[in-house]
């Protein structure tokens, strides 16, 4: 599967070439660097995560903030990649980072597709939507931090769905939740 991804250099310049600000390419950045950070943690536990799909998931995370900064910038981007030619397993993490996923029921409300699922199934979509929940304004911040946002925004479920997503890969790590 990893041969078939952008090189790191390649999604950069897709972020670019699409109009994403200096600011969301930097959120990317750091967003990576945590994911790939948590994905060779794993690795180290001879847990299988495939790294390369983690860091290239995490730079495009945010592909459709270029055209959006609502919500629906993961289907956006999801589009944007799609169209792009990228392999489904980018698309699927573009499309599944938002809010720790994104219910059936929400969706609908939201008038996405019901065809498709928004909620991270595997191991490197989970990690790249959590790291995306540990960047704020550019820096890295307790999780406790996404999910007091999350609920005080009124989205207590996504807060829910971020703690787990907590819980499941600090207990990956070998961590206290």
């Amino acid at each position: 599967m990893s041969d078939k991804l952008p090189s790191r250099e390649r999604a950069l310049q897709l972020l670019y070439e699409n109009g994403c600000s200096v600011h969301v390419v930097n959120h990317c950045l750091a967003v990576a660097k945590i994911a790939l950070g948590t994905a060779e943690t794993l690795q180290k536990k001879e847990i299988s995560v495939d790294t390369r799909l983690v860091e290239i998931g995490a730079l495009l995370h945010d592909l459709g903030r270029c055209k959006t900064h609502s919500v629906d910038h993961a289907v956006v981007g999801a589009e944007i990649a799609e169209s792009a030619g990228l392999p489904n397993p980018i698309i699927s993490i573009i499309k599944r980072h938002v809010g720790g996923g994104i219910t059936a029921a929400e969706a609908e409300a939201l008038g996405w597709s019901s065809d498709d699922s928004y909620q991270p199934v595997t191991l490197e979509e989970k990690i790249v939507s959590y790291a995306d929940k540990l960047i704020d304004d550019g820096r890295q911040v307790p999780v406790e931090l996404a999910i007091k946002q999350l609920s005080k925004e009124g989205f207590p479920e996504a807060a829910e769905r971020v703690r787990k997503l907590h819980d499941e890969i600090a207990a990956l790590i070998g961590e206290q939740p």
